[in-house]
């Protein structure tokens, strides 16, 4: 398939879990031979449509690989609730990297892929390269995560899409850039048909798992953080709950080498989908 002259494939790898097999489903854009690769992992109940406009452009001259996290999108839904946690997605995307023969890659991951980033980075032999962390740090503010609660704990219906832009737009008001063309693409790859109209494309039971997870997150994760020796660029929306300034403060100092940029008049999250917004990532990515 051609999106412009960029050339995108939809493919599946099968990963196992605990509980047996499943398929994740991902996005290949650019050419397959190109010298250097980048994962982009979405949030906790998104997909990899939400980077569509960010691997058009870097697909220019890399190959970027956008999955769809298990649970999500076109990926499988996994049979245990409590399955849905970092280890898995992160061997997931280890088959994933190996189905690709990707040995080192940079990854650019938007608040829970972030997560997932820092816990892949944070291992010895890492194979990341470089790290975008999109509006996350390596714990979960409580108050944030009752708010998104607010929409994450319903499985809504809809009879048409009109119906999910609405929802859309009021359940993800903070993330920002966002056009009316944007809302719309966003609509429109984020819901499944079911015998009742229009449902969102993630299994509910990704929820009933993210509470119990985030606690495991605020233990572990900066352990992760403290060991990362790659470059680390920091992306925070300037109206961000999931990522305020006391908390950025304290991952800057126990990682000095970070580099942060932030975004005025954007919460929770920068949607990396505005010429502004690509152009830098493009830029430091470009950074040897």
């Amino acid at each position: 398939m051609m999106t412009g002259l960029t050339p995108v494939r939809d493919s599946s790898v099968r990963s196992i879990g605990r509980h047996g097999f499943h398929r994740i489903a991902y996005r290949d854009w650019g050419e397959a031979t190109a010298v250097r690769t980048v994962f982009c992992v979405h949030g906790l109940t998104r997909n990899s449509h939400d980077f569509d406009p960010l691997a058009r452009r870097l697909a220019a001259d890399r190959r970027v690989v956008c999955p769809d996290l298990v649970g999500r999108g076109r990926s499988e839904w996994l049979t245990d609730p409590a399955d849905y946690n970092l280890v898995q997605y992160n061997i997931d995307l280890a088959v994933l990297a190996a189905r690709i023969g990707a040995d080192s890659f940079d990854w650019i991951g938007t608040s829970l892929g972030g997560l997932m980033g820092i816990a892949f980075a944070g291992l010895p032999d890492s194979p990341i390269r470089r790290l975008v962390v999109n509006d996350i740090g390596p714990e979960v503010p409580l108050p944030a995560l009752w708010r998104v609660s607010r929409y994450m704990y319903k499985d809504h219906r809809f009879a048409d899409l009109e119906q999910v832009e609405a929802h859309l737009r009021d359940a993800l008001a903070p993330f920002g850039p966002m056009t009316d063309a944007d809302w719309r693409h966003m609509a429109r790859t984020s819901v499944i048909e079911c015998g009742d109209g229009l449902r969102l494309a993630f299994d509910p039971g990704i929820s009933r798992n993210a509470r119990r997870s985030s606690l495991l997150i605020h233990l572990n994760l900066w352990r992760y953080w403290d060991r990362i020796t790659c470059p680390v660029l920091i992306l925070r929306g300037a109206e961000s709950d999931f990522l305020p300034p006391r908390l950025l403060e304290r991952m800057c100092r126990r990682l000095p080498h970070a580099e942060v940029i932030e975004f005025e008049g954007v919460g929770h999250v920068p949607t990396l989908n505005s010429g502004e917004q690509i152009d830098i990532l493009q830029d430091w990515l470009e950074t040897t």
